[in-house]
């Protein structure tokens, strides 16, 4: 009780002090009571407490009896003041949000500058300095050394002499504390993104242990530009995912921040992104796969230090080398080079380049070496960017086929939309800086979204009509629109369970117009010519000092040819293009034309094609004697945007050079269009505005692609290039990828499209 009790005194002098500056001008307190916190962090101070002398008690009490009058409460009535005590420590329990923290912070800086602030009372030999400077509210050097001294004195343990209720208040501000200081860490992201997310999602997240991703409300931004704002992402395990959206909106990078945890996974999910190739030394591709599975490799290692051991004569280890032998069947120790050669295989490597060093293959091989040793491994969630990039068809085909069987969860950025229909389970859209879900594959996501922005649209011309009214009803604009949002947010909350305060507090916006992404292409028909137009007879090829590509080939085309030329990397395929073309001399036969022949070639190598010192407008202006103008108009015709149209080809990025080459090709008014992988760096809108111009196009058409919806969209037919020669398939594409299939052992698991 007489702990209490001095603690009430001492609180009753330290409100006095703060507030006698105000009160002896006459003037009322603007803010009134203090706030519970201020109390909290003037009064909660770990230095010891000792009795106040009397004297400086006395020397208080008329000050005391002036405040208590003023609350209404005598100042003499110790079981009032004790009451008033108990009631202040119950509002304990309540913790401040963020908010408020922060205006009582600044409140109690506030009172600390204008007031005396809170210190232990004064020692027998401070008491006259104190007498004498009553109305000083600075803190003196003595008082400054005398409260460091105390800290000393309770260093070893600052709460001894605080009563439970003190003790029990000191804990839960510490407390809080901690938590504030542990946000606040987490949000400092090094580099050049900044990465936002709610705490409360990812502490449940760890706390439960989920074999699911849920993270809400998290916030990205690059380089100053915002990517997501608010998101949600939700990934369920077991389901395949593809990724899509406009490029240069985020992808990759929340795939990256994924990788890299900057957003807050679950510790039990291994994640793996599969981005850099390997590296170039003398492991061969096969140990490199194996060499990705390091527990595979420890019990190994295990296994033959105890081999030896037993060996010496160590019997000891038995137990534990029948352990390791155990393991080593759970994951399959046995199987492992068989499953990593089937895999190398599939992505097109023959027996003899499984053993071959890694440093003797170019980067796109090394990237293959990558992308095995990530199917290899099997992870908790695997992410793919762009994986078909790089794999010729038969490579896609295989990928394709073996996805579809897989276990664990995947989450897949890519432009191929056949292979996306084939392997996802569910489409997640980024549109305006957020996430979007769609059961089924991108055919099914495309149906849906098609409506969804009709509906949009719909509700974007009511609003518009409701605005007008209101105008014409003598509204001003600003009362419309406040208006037409009230009625807005109202329609959004209706029906909807419970919401947070942070959404709560949201404004609502009024609806925009649907912005819908349209790519055109178009090619100008060419006039009629008559047959044969292009063809190579009795054509032998080979490059010096290697194996020859093509022995005694005959192939031709005409005005109607649509043809896909297919086939694994390395068999002279962009070869074959480049004999038609004219770009290379057969060493034996002959490449004869139509003397009237314009043939437009789409090169894969930008750099063969391009003057990367000019803009796409001076370079269409210099080889086609074009006006600025229609220059300008036929590079926005294939979707160049307009910024683009004058910076240096060099700055330009994959797909916009792409595109100033087919504005170079309509420009050339070709009758025959020879395409060698058109689709890299494409995104899907363009993939298939490019497959609607091919249809549309009157000339001849030859294309080298992995791209499968484009093969089967233009109604190619497929020609293989194999031993040598050139050779009409019999069938379809679906044919096609059950004989790959076939001769890799593998089995089409796909179903036949709808």
């Amino acid at each position: 009780m007489l702990s209490v009790f001095m603690c009430t005194k001492v609180l009753n002098i330290l409100i006095f002090l703060c507030l006698d500056k105000h009160v002896k001008k006459g003037k009322k307190d603007k803010r009134g009571k203090k706030t519970f916190f201020e109390e909290l962090t003037s009064d909660t101070k770990p230095e010891k407490l000792e009795q106040p002398p009397v004297k400086e008690a006395q020397g208080k009490q008329p000050q005391k009896k002036k405040k208590d009058r003023r609350k209404g409460k005598p100042g003499d009535d110790e079981d009032d003041d004790e009451a008033e005590v108990m009631q202040r420590l119950k509002k304990l329990s309540v913790q401040p949000s963020d908010e408020d923290e922060e205006e009582e912070e600044g409140n109690v800086i506030s009172l600390v500058c204008k007031g005396k602030p809170a210190r232990p009372p004064p020692s027998d030999d401070e008491e006259e300095e104190e007498k004498s400077d009553d109305n000083d509210t600075m803190m003196s050097a003595e008082d400054a050394l005398a409260a460091e001294q105390a800290k000393e004195k309770q260093k070893d343990d600052p709460c001894a002499n605080l009563s439970k209720k003190e003790k029990k208040k000191n804990k839960k501000r510490m407390e809080y504390e901690r938590q504030v200081a542990s946000l606040r860490a987490q949000d400092n992201i090094e580099g050049d993104f900044s990465v936002s997310q709610a705490e409360l999602s990812s502490r449940q997240a760890m706390l439960e242990n989920a074999s699911d991703i849920k993270l809400e409300r998290f916030s990205i931004s690059a380089h100053g530009k915002e990517l997501f704002v608010n998101a949600d992402l939700l990934i369920v395990a077991g389901r395949r995912y593809g990724l899509v959206g406009p490029n240069g909106k985020g992808k990759t990078t929340l795939l990256k921040h994924i990788a890299n945890r900057a957003l807050s996974i679950p510790p039990n999910i291994d994640v793996l992104l599969c981005e850099q190739e390997v590296v170039a030394d003398d492991t061969p591709a096969v140990q490199a796969v194996l060499k990705a599975d390091t527990r595979r490799l420890k019990l190994l290692e295990e296994e033959r230090q105890l081999q030896s051991r037993l060996e010496k004569g160590d019997d000891g280890v038995s137990e534990r080398l029948d352990k390791v032998y155990e393991e080593l069947r759970v994951i399959g120790a046995a199987s492992a080079e068989a499953k990593a050669r089937r895999i190398l295989a599939g992505l097109s490597f023959t027996p003899e380049m499984q053993n071959r060093p890694t440093k003797k293959f170019s980067g796109g091989w090394r990237m293959r070496v990558s992308l095995a040793r990530a199917l290899f491994m099997e992870p908790t969630l695997l992410m793919l960017d762009e994986p078909t990039n790089h794999l010729d068809l038969n490579a896609v085909i295989w990928l394709n086929n073996y996805l579809q069987s897989w276990k664990k969860t995947l989450l897949i950025v890519s432009h191929d939309q056949s292979f996306l229909d084939d392997v996802c389970t569910d489409i997640i859209h980024l549109d305006n800086q957020k996430l979007y879900y769609y059961r089924g594959n991108y055919l099914t996501f495309k149906k849906m979204y098609v409506q969804k922005q009709k509906e949009l649209l719909k509700q974007y011309e009511k609003q518009e009509k409701k605005l007008k009214d209101l105008k014409a009803g003598g509204k001003s604009t600003k009362q419309a629109e406040k208006q037409t949002k009230e009625a807005l947010t109202r329609k959004q909350q209706k029906g909807k369970k419970t919401q947070h305060e942070e959404e709560s507090r949201e404004a609502t916006e009024l609806l925009k117009r649907p912005r819908e992404y349209t790519v055109k292409f178009t090619f100008p028909n060419p006039p009629p010519l008559s047959p044969p137009i292009l063809g190579l007879y009795s054509v032998d090829f080979g490059y010096e000092r290697q194996k020859p590509l093509f022995k005694s080939v005959d192939f031709g085309i005409d005005m109607e040819s649509r043809i896909c030329i297919v086939g694994p990397n390395g068999v002279g395929k962009s070869t074959l293009l480049l004999l038609l073309t004219g770009k290379l001399n057969p060493t034996k036969g002959e490449m004869r034309k139509n003397h009237r022949l314009k043939v437009g070639f789409f090169n894969q190598q930008y750099a063969d094609q391009l003057n990367m010192e000019e803009s796409p407008t001076e370079y269409l202006q210099r080889n086609f004697n074009l006006q600025y103008q229609d220059a300008r108009k036929c590079l926005g015709r294939f979707g160049l945007e307009s910024h683009a149209h004058t910076i240096l080809i060099s700055k330009l990025s994959g797909g916009q050079k792409a595109r100033v080459v087919f504005a170079e090709l309509a420009c050339r008014q070709p009758d025959v269009l020879i395409l060698d992988e058109p689709t890299n760096n494409l995104d899907i809108e363009s993939i298939d505005a490019l497959s609607e111009a091919i249809n549309e196009y009157k000339g001849a058409v030859i294309i080298v692609s992995h791209d499968a919806r484009l093969i089967t969209e233009t109604q190619c037919q497929l020609w293989v290039v194999e031993d040598q020669s050139i050779n009409l398939i019999d069938g379809d594409f679906e044919d096609y990828k059950r004989e790959v299939l076939e001769v890799l052992g593998e089995t089409l698991v796909n179903k036949p499209k709808e």
